[in-house]
């Protein structure tokens, strides 16, 4: 298997060669299933059926391959990921240029979603570990829905900004174990 830090694809050329890697653009799961996968996901909490149906119109299937660079961190991104299938290693480059592993994630989870709140540059890279099916929803189309359903809209947005606070929740019990073990030395 490919390590990590040989799965980034630095010095590789436009960040759209990722793609090339396992597109497909048919659906993995029929539309009844994949409303109900997205339904049990933190992302769609509170939506109404006819809400729900019109975001799934807006997604589009992605699958990689074991090893494949999703997203690259510092390029720049305008859209997020829901995970459909696989297991996915989140990685930020630490002050030495070495690819540390800060997350996991699986079935249910999602990514990217800084890039729409903040329009900045990805924050991490994220690199499949065994075959991945993804959902990706694009800054345009999340304007759309915007337009579309304003009140679904703040429902997604609300569901981004809870977890958003979960992950910082996390992150300072980090923080606090660290210093605490820092501390005692």
């Amino acid at each position: 298997m490919t390590s990590l830090s040989e799965a980034l694809p630095v010095g590789r050329g436009p960040a759209c060669r990722r793609w090339e890697r396992g597109y497909n653009a048919a659906m993995a799961a029929n539309l009844p299933d994949l409303k109900a996968f997205l339904l049990s996901t933190p992302f769609f909490g509170g939506l109404s059926d006819t809400s729900l149906d019109l975001l799934v119109t807006m997604l589009v299937e992605r699958r990689f391959e074991v090893g494949a660079a999703v997203v690259v961190e510092g390029e720049p991104g305008r859209s997020m990921f829901i995970v459909h299938s696989g297991e996915l290693a989140v990685s930020k480059r630490g002050g030495s240029g070495r690819a540390i592993r800060i997350a996991d994630l699986g079935p249910g989870d999602f990514f990217g979603e800084m890039t729409l709140i903040e329009m900045q540059n990805r924050s991490a890279s994220v690199v499949a570990e065994s075959p991945i099916v993804l959902y990706e929803l694009t800054a345009g189309k999340l304007y759309a829905y915007y337009k579309a359903d304003i009140y679904a809209y703040v429902m997604v947005m609300q569901n981004i900004n809870r977890e958003l606070c979960r992950r910082l929740r996390r992150a300072d019990d980090c923080i606090a174990e660290l210093q605490t073990l820092h501390a005692s030395q």
